[in-house]
């Protein structure tokens, strides 16, 4: 059947359950029995178990492995208990230790390169001066922006708008309304259970008083019902820039493709150990 083993009250304390079973199972302290090869499940009830081709009654706290399985058997119910499953460790788990070959150390040969060489050639007009001269103009340096005329024509509206910033109106704040609700409150010691109970209190609210302000009418832009603006003109004085270079060449080798060696590893084997 489900077991209950905590349980936790209103007031956010939790209290273990005591388990009668498993307290009378190491009331006398536990032994080790041995490998059984007799079948053990949880909750067998079978009191005389085969461990090295000898029979041997179970005994309060005895703890027997059967098939990777750990059990102790309990006088307060005459059953066997699993308390431990050993098939999921691996074989090092009962090795008190292991050894294997490694290369600590050692070293890595220099790869070279061999390739073929390539020839390389360059020529522009690297430097040179820019003058004015007196052809068709191709820059216009300096100038001015005429200034655009623009018209706009807003769309209007009636409103009624406060005379100050407040309009003559006042706000006096109230007081809200407050409320402590009731409690109920448990509390155990020594194994007692104690409840307590709060009623809580409620206190009405005050209205806020408020004084209206007063209005006059206006005339307000709410749009703009269209705007329109003369393009701007530039006027500038264009002169001809020419610029005046001296050409150069310039020549060298590369070695642009080719193949790298593989390196090699040389090193001394060693000897790992853990325990």
């Amino acid at each position: 059947m489900p077991d209950i083993s905590k349980i936790t009250l209103p007031s956010g304390v939790t209290y273990d359950i005591k388990d009668a079973t498993a307290r009378a199972a190491i009331a006398g302290g536990t032994v080790f029995l041995g490998i059984t090869t007799t079948a053990l499940t949880d909750g067998a009830t079978t009191r005389t178990i085969v461990i090295g081709g000898e029979s041997i009654s179970a005994i309060n706290g005895g703890i027997a492995i059967y098939s990777n399985k750990e059990f102790i058997y309990a006088n307060s119910d005459e059953k066997w208990h699993e308390i431990g499953d050993t098939s999921d460790l691996g074989d090092l788990a009962f090795k008190d230790s292991a050894s294997g070959s490694y290369t600590p150390a050692g070293t890595v040969s220099k790869p070279t390169f061999t390739g073929s060489e390539g020839n390389v050639s360059v020529t522009g007009t690297p430097e040179g001066s820019i003058s004015t001269g007196t052809g068709t103009a191709n820059y216009t340096p300096a100038g001015e922006v005429g200034t655009p005329t623009i018209t706009v024509t807003p769309s209007t509206t009636t409103k009624y708008v406060a005379t100050n910033a407040t309009g003559g109106g006042s706000v006096t704040a109230g007081s809200a309304a407050s409320c402590t609700l009731p409690a109920l409150t448990t509390s155990v010691a020594n194994e007692t259970l104690t409840i307590g109970w709060s009623a809580g209190s409620f206190s009405p609210n005050t209205p806020t008083a408020v004084t209206l302000p007063s209005f006059s009418q206006q005339t307000i832009a709410t749009g703009i019902n269209s705007a329109s603006s003369s393009k701007p003109s530039f006027t500038g004085t264009g002169v001809e820039l020419k610029f005046t270079g001296s050409s150069m060449s310039s020549t060298g080798k590369f070695t642009p493709n080719g193949s790298v060696s593989q390196p090699t590893f040389s090193g001394t084997a060693g000897n790992i150990e853990v325990t």
